[in-house]
């Protein structure tokens, strides 16, 4: 059982700082118990507007902060910001911007209406990620992702960062829950992920993105699937069935030894 590896979780939701639901659960407790055991850890998480600065004590980090991220032509700012769980001795950083996050809901209007700009705010989240890790000049071993808000990220690592000797060698998890939706993606969602190293045949199944298509399109560019719900959409647990990488299966009680060595068998694989 290897330790000091370098694992960055890149989460949809995240306690305390959202309601308590099976991912902002786990990716609140898990990178702390990876931790525990002698590894590294940075946790990720879109800063979204419900997120209450005050009680949380977030503050930005200048010195990561001041970037622009251009999607769809646009230009729009890197705000990074950074909240402690003393009780884990724990760092969380919250990526922000004003156009992508300032809203109180996260994905969904109070109606219950999809967002059309996810996937905007999908790549910004993605990007300003990784971009960060960049800026602090830190090397993940394992990028694990939690929560189909986060399924750009494979892409990215895999793709448009994978020159840069920090991402080079990175592993990519993912964490597939009981989540989704029926709502579709912008149709240019595919043209605006278009960034150096990224063409555009890799990304034509971006075209016209449900939840299943995204999903299956983030497990092409997965070193690994870790089923994190007793029930998934059953076409994902019919193609996670034809995966050829390894699958770690969901049970009631997981233990922190069971991804550390699920991340030893990824991290062995060639």
């Amino acid at each position: 059982m290897a330790t000091n590896r370098k694992i960055l979780f890149v989460n949809q939701e995240m306690m305390p700082y959202v309601s308590e639901t099976a991912i902002s659960k786990i990716s609140r407790y898990l990178p702390q118990a990876i931790q525990d055991k002698g590894n590294e850890i940075r946790s990720f998480m879109p800063r979204y507007g419900c997120v209450n600065e005050r009680r949380n004590q977030l503050h930005e980090v200048i010195r990561l902060s001041g970037m622009n991220l251009i999607i769809n032509d646009a230009d729009h700012p890197l705000i990074i910001k950074v909240a402690s769980i003393p009780s884990a001795r724990m760092q969380v950083y919250l990526i922000d911007n004003e156009d992508y996050f300032k809203r109180k809901e996260m994905q969904f209007d109070e109606g219950g209406a999809f967002f059309g700009d996810n996937d905007e705010r999908m790549i910004f989240f993605a990007r300003g990620t990784l971009e960060t890790i960049k800026k602090l000049r830190w090397q993940p071993e394992i990028i694990h992702c939690h929560g189909w808000f986060s399924m750009i990220t494979p892409l990215f690592v895999k793709k448009a960062y994978h020159d840069d000797p920090l991402f080079a060698k990175a592993k990519v998890v993912l964490s597939v829950y009981n989540e989704s939706f029926d709502a579709l993606f912008d149709s240019y969602f595919n043209k605006k992920v278009l960034l150096d190293g990224v063409k555009a045949k890799e990304v034509e199944a971006l075209s016209k993105t449900s939840y299943v298509s995204l999903m299956k399109f983030a497990m092409s560019y997965a070193d690994g699937v870790v089923i994190g719900s007793g029930h998934i959409h059953p076409e994902l647990q019919k193609h996670i069935s034809t995966l050829k990488i390894p699958v770690l299966p969901y049970r009631e009680e997981q233990y922190v030894e069971d991804y550390i060595n699920f991340y030893d068998k990824i991290s062995e694989k060639k």
